[in-house]
């Protein structure tokens, strides 16, 4: 057992035994019930960040529970020489919710990150196919501006920002990052040496920046024309998040492989590919990816409970009710000049760079929030997220807002 103690003990403890790659801990939390935490002093805070979307069901959501007792309590885990009833039926669930045609497959890892490196793997397979049809391999790979697709060494040759790049390089090479939401770059970008276009529907570290329907019409039919591959990151945005099962599909375009984590598992740690057809599920054979824990029984068991509930417990219909209600009630908001609201994925532009500050006081008054960018601040609450709880929070918003302005005016702007 863990024991007792005060929050400043706890961090005591914290500094003096884990590794500081996320810096000092906001706060140390104990306990959870729906879009509600508690911290170790017993102050009560308002999630609305959900685990960074991945506590789609909130905290302790019983029937999730329940169901990763009774698996754990039968069979925990059995290694990939074999199998188990819980990972075949979600992976057939996750066609289904995807309208994957026949031949599709799905692929299972622990997060998001690891299914992105295992659609690293698919893009360099099939680069390498062409040789087979007496054509040259194909090494490139195309990812957008503001991309965010994890910190494993693949995925962070596709990850765009410089801070999380630099101290590791050389990456894997072959990646070239394009212009965000440009259609003549894409276009210009797409050919015979191209083997994948990597992209998220919707930039969530980036502070929440949609990609345009039009361009992901084009992107599809620009990898299609070309012979190379489409990989949609669904991490932040599948699952619901944004009011659809998944924002691409939803946008009407079909890729040829997608990636999941995040609200996949109700807060359990899972991550999942999914290829599209026989040419992306063949490209990767027996013994060339692999993974110990990916698709173990709790892990799947914990995602086909969360997908029941979201499916029938009426989820998504909250999502896009309430997720419209905090967008109309934030654009009203003096010193919000922004917002881009996609279902529960929300950010929202401030007239100062004081995300930071806003975050703190918002701490202090009892709710969870994230700063993506100096100026721009992230929601990404549970999905059973309350009417009522979001007007608690557009009730204290203003005054956060104002404290934050007024701080910035006395000291450098944005320190």
């Amino acid at each position: 057992m863990a024991g007792t103690g005060t929050g400043e003990q706890w961090l005591a403890r914290y500094g003096n035994s884990l590794m500081g790659v996320f810096g000092n801990p906001q706060r140390v939390l104990v306990r959870g019930a729906g879009a509600l935490v508690w911290d170790a002093d017993g102050k009560e805070y308002l999630d609305l960040l959900g685990g960074i979307a991945v506590n789609a069901l909130g905290h302790a959501n019983p029937f999730v529970t329940s169901v990763i007792a009774s698996q754990l309590a039968t069979l925990g885990h059995v290694s990939n020489f074999f199998t188990s009833p819980t990972q075949i039926a979600l992976a057939e669930k996750l066609l289904e919710l995807s309208g994957a045609p026949a031949g599709s497959r799905v692929f299972f890892a622990n997060s998001g990150t690891e299914a992105n490196e295992a659609a690293f793997k698919l893009a360099r397979a099939h680069g390498k196919s062409f040789v087979a049809r007496g054509l040259p391999v194909r090494t490139t790979i195309i990812a957008l501006e503001g991309a965010f697709h994890g910190r494993t060494m693949g995925a962070l040759a596709l990850t765009a920002k410089q801070a999380y790049r630099e101290a590791f390089e050389p990456l894997p090479d072959g990646v070239r990052h394009i212009p965000f939401n440009d259609v003549d770059a894409l276009r210009a970008a797409v050919d015979e040496t191209v083997a994948a276009v990597v992209l998220e529907p919707i930039q969530g570290e980036a502070g929440v920046r949609p990609l345009s329907a039009e361009y992901l019409r084009a992107a599809r039919e620009l990898t299609a024309a070309a012979g190379a591959l489409l990989i949609v990151d669904e991490v932040q945005t599948g699952v619901g998040r944004t009011g659809d099962w998944f924002a691409g599909t939803a946008a009407g375009i079909t890729p040829d492989a997608m990636t999941l984590a995040k609200g996949l598992g109700g807060g359990f740690p899972i991550g999942a590919l999914i290829t599209f057809g026989d040419g992306p599920s063949s490209l990767l054979s027996a013994g060339q990816h692999g993974t110990t824990f990916g698709g173990n029984p709790v892990a799947t068991a914990a995602a086909l409970a969360t997908l029941h509930v979201l499916e029938n417990q009426h989820v998504l219909e909250n999502v896009r009710s309430v997720g419209a209600r905090l967008a109309a009630g934030l654009a009203a908001i003096d010193g919000v000049t922004e917002v881009r609201a996609h279902g529960l994925l929300i950010g929202f532009d401030l007239a100062r760079p004081v995300a930071a500050k806003v975050v703190v006081a918002a701490l202090e008054a009892g709710f969870i929030v994230n700063a993506p960018g100096p100026g721009t601040i992230r929601l990404a609450p549970p999905l059973i997220l309350t009417a009522a709880q979001a007007d608690t929070f557009l009730a204290a918003l203003p005054g956060l807002l104002a404290g934050a302005f007024e701080q910035a005016t006395d000291t450098p702007e944005g320190a």
